[in-house]
Order: C-alpha cells, then sequence, then structure tokens
C-alpha cells in the first residue's frame, strides 16, 4: 500500500541541498577568529538540515530561504542525510570556498556541534546552532563565532502531547512512543517529559519506546513491528515530532485501526494540521505543539548575520540569549485556529523577524535560557 498516498508527495518537496568536498581546522581558544564586523556582500548564509524528507526541515529551509531574499543575501543549504559525516563535510567544503559565513545548523547529533562550531570559528565566520548540542558546551566559553544555541523546549512539548494522549484514552489503556536519534537533547528531552507527564496517570501504561530517527520510513516500519508486537492492545501512540508521526499513521491505517489508536505528535506539520481539520480518524490526532521550523531557522540564521556584521557583539549579550528557549505552545483540536495563521505568511513574520530581532518577535518570544533541565 503506497505510503499515505506517498509520504514523498506529501512532505514538502522541491527542496534543493547544495554542499561539497573539504578540510577542516580546529580552534578552541575563546578568542574569536573574527572580530570586525563583515561587509554584507562578502557574507554567505548557510543553512544545514538533518534531512529533506522530513516536513520541518522542508520548513526550515522555507525560513532560510525567505530570510535570504529580505536581506538580499546569497544561501546555501545542506542536506545532512541523516549522517553526522556528510553534515560535517559539506560544511566544511562551504567554508573552504572563501566568503564569511553566517550558518544556522540543526545538528544530526548533539556531538556534531564541537567540530562544526571549531571549524567555522577558525574560518572566520559565524555559527548559530539549533536543537542539539551538549549541555556542558556552552558559546561563551567558545568565543563570539559561537553566538546561540537556540531551542524549544523538549520537556515541555513532551508533557503536553502526553498529557492530552493520555487524556484522550480516558486515562487508562497502552501507548507506545517514537522517539528520534538516540543522541539527540531534543528527543532525549521530549521524551524526558512524555515520561514525567505519565506520571500523572497510573492506568496508562508506556508498552515501548522505540528510535524512529525523524524518519517517516523509519516510523512506519517500526510501527509496523510495534503493532505486530503488541497488536490490539495499543491504544495511542506517541511520537517525538510529526515527520515520525506520518509514518505512524499510515501503519495504523493499514492495520485498518485509525478510528481506535489516537496519536500525539510534535510540530504541528501541515499534514497534520490537515488531518485534524478533517477530523482524520474519529479525531485521531489529539494533542501538537506549534513552533516552526521556518521561524527556527530564520532566527537562528539572522541572529549568526547580526554577529558577523557587527550589529550584535555577542559577548556582550546575557546568558539567556546565547543558550536560549524560545516559546513554545500546546496545541488541540480545540485552538489549532489560532496558530495556522503564521503559515500562510512567511514573508510578513520574516519582515516582523527583521524588525522586532530574533528574541522579541510573536508568536515565539525568547522566554528563558538553558540548558534544559530533565525532570
Amino acid at each position: 500500500m503506497p505510503l499515505r498516498n506517498s509520504i514523498r508527495q506529501r512532505l514538502a518537496a522541491g527542496v534543493a541541498a547544495v554542499g561539497l568536498l573539504a578540510a577542516m581546522t580546529a580552534c578552541t581558544s575563546t578568542t574569536a577568529a573574527s572580530s570586525q564586523p563583515i561587509d554584507k556582500k562578502d557574507i554567505v548564509l548557510v543553512a544545514s538540515v538533518i534531512n529533506t524528507t522530513n516536513p520541518y526541515m522542508a520548513s526550515m529551509i522555507q525560513g532560510a530561504q525567505a530570510l535570504s531574499k529580505k536581506l538580499g543575501v546569497p544561501l546555501q543549504i545542506v542536506d545532512s542525510q541523516g549522517s553526522s559525516q556528510t553534515e560535517i563535510s559539506k560544511i566544511q567544503a562551504i567554508l573552504a570556498q572563501g566568503k564569511k559565513v553566517a550558518l544556522m545548523v540543526n545538528t544530526v547529533a548533539s556531538s556534531d556541534a564541537a567540530p562544526i562550531v571549531n571549524a567555522v570559528k577558525a574560518a572566520g565566520g559565524y555559527v548559530s546552532v539549533w536543537w542539539n548540542k551538549p549541555d556542558n558546551y556552552e558559546p561563551w566559553n567558545v568565543g563570539d563565532n559561537f553566538v546561540a544555541f537556540q531551542k524549544y523546549s523538549g520537556v515541555q512539548s513532551g508533557q503536553c502531547t502526553a498529557d492530552a494522549l493520555a487524556k484522550s484514552i480516558g486515562g487508562k489503556g497502552n501507548i507506545v512512543a517514537l522517539g528520534g536519534v538516540q543522541d539527540s537533547t531534543t528527543s532525549q528531552t521530549r521524551v524526558a517529559g512524555m515520561q514525567q507527564a505519565l506520571k500523572a496517570y497510573p492506568n496508562v501504561h508506556l508498552l515501548d519506546t522505540q528510535p524512529a530517527n525523524w524518519d517517516p520510513q523509519q516510523a512506519l516500519q517500526v510501527t509496523q513491528n510495534l503493532m505486530a508486537k503488541y497488536g490490539n492492545q495499543i491504544n495511542g501512540i506517541w511520537s517525538a515530532d510529526d515527520g515520525m508521526t506520518i509514518g505512524a499513521i499510515q501503519a495504523v491505517q493499514n492495520a485498518g485501526r485509525i478510528n481506535d489508536v489516537k496519536f500525539a505528535t510534535d510540530g504541528l506539520y501541515p499534514q497534520e494540521v490537515a488531518d485534524m481539520q478533517n477530523h482524520m480518524g474519529n479525531d485521531a490526532i489529539v494533542g501538537e505543539t506549534f513552533h516552526r521550523g521556518f521561524m527556527a531557522a530564520a532566527i537562528g540564521l539572522y541572529t549568526a548575520y547580526q554577529a558577523a556584521t557587527g550589529a550584535i557583539k555577542p559577548s556582550e549579550l546575557p546568558h539567556e540569549k546565547r543558550d536560549s528557549l524560545f516559546k513554545l505552545s500546546c496545541v488541540t483540536p480545540q485552538n489549532l485556529s489560532e496558530f495556522t495563521k503564521y503559515d500562510s505568511n512567511i514573508d510578513g513574520w520574516i519582515d516582523d523577524l527583521v524588525k522586532n530581532g530574533p528574541w522579541d518577535t510573536q508568536p515565539t518570544p525568547l522566554v528563558g535560557g538553558g540548558p534544559e533541565k530533565l525532570p
């Protein structure tokens, strides 16, 4: 059976990825490799995403493209293809091309942050890291070239979606969970938040948690395996992100149980918005979160760009603007319409970002500092 009428057709398609060859020089001193403002014409924006099969990554690319257009600065996209090695080598290749880089990178794994930052610093560029880094690796200990680490709260995401899922099955029953990449603080914090929320529901049993690496196809296979193992015991499926939920829903549809199983997940991707609006599977999707890939990528790129041009000096910023948590909202079918309006006007939101800055733009302003603590 085709994957939900072909997952690839339903994901945001047509995203191009660029990045070639390479060599890297590590630099770990806290003295910035480039401290003078860089002329706009000498800068290239670079957005590095984990893959282009996940709708969130496609949205990140949209945000990077919109900011590039707004600023009049060229953009290169790195498709990491789910590989740390591919990610790092492609970034190295762009650094070797000569222009100064303002980079936003959604790292494949937390351990990728340091080698990427070191390479950018050695080349005199500036980088904002989104979602994944080791908790003890802080920008202010590296220097101005590591401008910021930025994310939305994974714990809050896991808590609000698990709470919605538990309530939807009447506070009793069995669920399974799909995590992302295991060496990902994003996945780890979301799973921890989910587990914390379930403590309030002693009659909801977590049967199994399996990684599906943010990938719809892998999530399809993992969910099929879980359903083969647990069968009709499964009343709900929690996912750390909507990309994996797309595959999970297909597996449940294939098994003929879409009217019996509830889903809670993170990201509010276009397919999930449509499914909620269309009341798919007896209102199968019961809990979501609102944050946008285009917002994250543009915030990260614009922060790095401001540092590169001298509009901000990272070492003079408070710590919460360098290890940052941005506002995340819990979404249910009842409040869905409050959040979908932003998707139809990405350019307008980019205008607000450039006007208000990376920390004060609604609906996702800065709300606190990291590192995020596990419950």
